[in-house]
């Protein structure tokens, strides 16, 4: 009863990721219907409930934009995992505020980007004149699609691949 359902919104658009226990509750009073069942049923002594892998709301629900979250992950995803200064590209990187946070550089996606350790150093708490160095690509925050809120899920839901290709 734990295992992830991915719910979408009327129209079809990734909304989020519940459990099945929740999705069965969804179904039952009416709330969403079933699009892909690849897990079978869950018996009880009276009644049979299909154990869904997709399901679809029956209403449309309102949300803001997305974002994705700061974390160092992320930026490392976002940066493929290479240091913005040199190129290296390693599992072994650092974060780097362009702007140092002391001289008022702010913790946004616009100023940091992964480094690696010995561009990190170099750079210090210097900006990119002082320091001399230049930065390979310009830090933007990353779009919100599905792939990149739910697709950690699909190593697990591969029948999730049709709705998250957006």
């Amino acid at each position: 009863m734990s295992h992830a359902v991915l719910v979408l919104n009327q129209n079809y658009e990734p909304l989020n990721v519940c459990r099945t226990k929740r999705a069965v509750v969804l179904l039952i009073s009416g709330k969403a219907e079933i699009i892909v069942n690849s897990r079978g049923y869950i018996h009880t002594p009276t009644a049979k409930f299909p154990r869904p892998s997709v399901i679809r709301l029956a209403s449309q629900v309102r949300r803001p934009r997305l974002r994705v979250a700061l974390t160092r992950r992320a930026i490392f995803r976002r940066d493929n995992f290479t240091c913005q200064y040199c190129g290296l590209q390693s599992n072994h990187l650092t974060i780097d505020h362009v702007m140092p946070r002391y001289r008022g550089g702010a913790h946004v996606w616009e100023n940091v980007v992964s480094a690696c350790p010995s561009c990190n150093r170099k750079k210090g708490g210097k900006s990119l004149e002082e320091a001399r160095m230049a930065l390979r690509h310009k830090p933007v925050e990353p779009s919100a699609n599905a792939r990149a809120l739910f697709g950690h899920y699909l190593a697990e839901n591969l029948d999730w691949g049709p709705f998250l290709a957006g």
